[in-house]
């Protein structure tokens, strides 16, 4: 079977927070005649992105090809979750013309392009590209790094010590295997922001790569769909800093699921989860909540001390349950003292 009767797969990569599910809703908006289908690997137990992304859905790209991944990494359960995955969409009565997957924002993009090597899924996927997704105004100030200064400085103390931090690791092997690579929220970051978060990608490709910038998802499917790059035939030119390991753990980073009443002030919630990302190093807030007299769900959407709040669609007929999940890196994370700030929220 040649690659041109294979079903093309995009990767979507990136770190967290940086508009992945927003990419994905354009695309699914502006299909190009293509019939789509999404596969969404969430980092917990909770999915918000699938959700977001199944209340998107329309003819180009049905309910029933939106699939969630939600028990770990999808590098790591390959054999158990992803392969079988992509094998029901493939055995859909009408057969996806190209797949979308969106990565946890933890996830190294490597292990999962060596999946598609698997005999069982070889002869009939390829990888098409893989888009990495960069927060600009987050990348031009470091914050990949949970306190840059303090890793310095630790690092100059010791002559030793020549590891990186997890989260530079995970940005800079999402760069390293990409095609294409997008610059998002770049209204926030303005101009110096871009050319510095520019700079810092490309001290960090390991060949030379498209740097595109957007602002809410937008970008034209032509330049990042369609690119026949077949990465899964292309490992060797993109580097990892695991390449040798047998596998990778997440033990670096930890969740915590938060169920809270209804509140009465947004304002008064998005508050309190910046001082979360300032006190105890929280990396990203993201969920549901409900709002005393609103019919509308709260989607809350946090990277770092940046918090997003908007209503995304009635309750109907759904309970009115309030639920946010908190990454955060394994060393820094206090569920109880991450429940007493989220908790106390007044009713």
């Amino acid at each position: 079977m040649t690659d041109l009767l294979k079903t093309p797969v995009t990767v979507i990569t990136g770190f967290l927070g940086s508009g992945k599910t927003t990419l994905i809703r354009h695309l699914m908006q502006n299909p190009q005649g293509k019939r789509l289908a999404v596969i969404v690997n969430e980092f917990g137990t909770m999915g918000v992105d699938g959700d977001i992304l199944k209340g998107c859905a329309d003819e180009s790209c049905p309910a029933e090809n939106i699939l969630e991944l939600s028990n770990g990494c999808i590098c790591c359960t390959v054999a158990d979750d992803f392969i079988p995955t992509l094998e029901s969409l493939m055995a859909l009565p009408q057969k996806p013309d190209h797949i979308l997957i969106e990565t946890s924002g933890l996830a190294l993009p490597k292990p999962l392009l060596k999946a598609f090597d698997w005999p069982a899924i070889r002869s009939r996927i390829t990888v098409d590209g893989v888009i990495a997704l960069a927060d600009a105004e987050a990348v031009a100030a470091g914050r990949f790094a949970p306190d840059v200064a303090a890793v310095d400085a630790q690092r100059a103390a010791d002559d030793s010590l020549d590891h990186e931090t997890p989260l530079s690791e995970v940005f800079e092997d999402q760069i390293a295997c990409a095609d294409v690579v997008l610059l998002t929220k770049a209204d926030l970051a303005g101009p110096d922001g871009i050319t510095a978060a520019r700079a810092v990608i490309e001290a960090e490709a390991p060949r030379p790569l498209p740097i595109l910038t957007v602002a809410e998802g937008v970008v034209d499917p032509r330049l990042i769909l369609g690119l026949g790059a077949a990465a899964e035939d292309d490992l060797a030119a993109r580097p990892s800093h695991h390449d040798g390991a047998d596998d990778h753990e997440h033990e670096d980073f930890d969740t915590v699921v938060i169920d809270l009443p209804e509140i009465t002030d947004p304002a008064d919630l998005s508050d309190r989860i910046a001082r979360l990302a300032a006190e105890q190093h929280i990396l990203r807030v993201k969920g549901h909540v409900a709002v005393a007299g609103k019919p509308m769900r709260l989607l809350v959407q946090a990277v770092g001390a940046r918090v997003r709040h908007q209503y995304d669609r009635p309750w109907g007929d759904q309970p009115r349950q309030s639920r946010l999940v908190v990454i955060a890196e394994h060393d820094h994370v206090d569920p109880a003292a991450i429940r007493a700030v989220l908790e106390a929220v007044p009713a």
